[in-house]
């Protein structure tokens, strides 16, 4: 099978994440009491990007962490029997942080909402913001993103692939058609 379109690439994720980056500093006035925590599965390499950007505009070490949000889905039970839980790693303290949830796609909102629960168990941060590679639209919830590398409206019957280096070997997005996909 091959992808309808492709929407970045390469080059292109790297200016979106760039891109992001400078918009998250300019808004939060500096890099100070940032902390960056990544949605599994692709939000957590883009949320490295994004600290190692930032350390390198503000100079100074933003932390990161991970999330699973698998127990906090309102479709657990309709993805699977036995759903594949995920480590969850926040090596800090989450009060008097600004943090940034990241993740690679904003579709029906339905993750973020999994997401902002999971994380309020964690603690009570500053604030939070979103950060996230493609908004594609179809929301769902009233969610929505802070920063976005490329929106993208998108018919229902399509998907937005996402893949970076880390996972994949290669950064691009794509388009394709639910129907044609294997």
């Amino acid at each position: 099978m091959t992808p309808k379109a492709t929407i970045l690439s390469g080059d292109e994720v790297r200016r979106a994440l760039t891109r992001i980056a400078h918009e998250i500093v300019e808004r939060n006035r500096g890099a100070e009491q940032l902390a960056l925590i990544g949605i599994h599965t692709r939000g957590i390499p883009l949320a490295a990007r994004l600290a190692a950007k930032l350390s390198e505009l503000e100079g100074v070490e933003v932390p990161t962490g991970r999330l699973d949000i698998t127990l906090y889905r309102d479709d657990l039970t309709e993805i699977a029997q036995q759903p594949i839980i995920r480590d969850t790693q926040v090596p800090f303290d989450l009060r008097n942080r600004r943090v940034v949830l990241v993740d690679d796609v904003l579709y029906t909102g339905r993750t973020v909402r999994a997401a902002l629960d999971a994380l309020i168990d964690l603690g009570r941060p500053e604030s939070i913001q979103l950060a996230v590679l493609v908004d594609r639209g179809h929301r769902e919830l009233p969610i929505r993103a802070d920063y976005v590398g490329k929106n993208l409206p998108t018919a229902r019957s399509e998907q937005v692939k996402v893949k970076l280096r880390e996972s994949d070997g290669e950064d691009v997005v794509e388009l394709w058609d639910r129907e044609e996909q294997a």
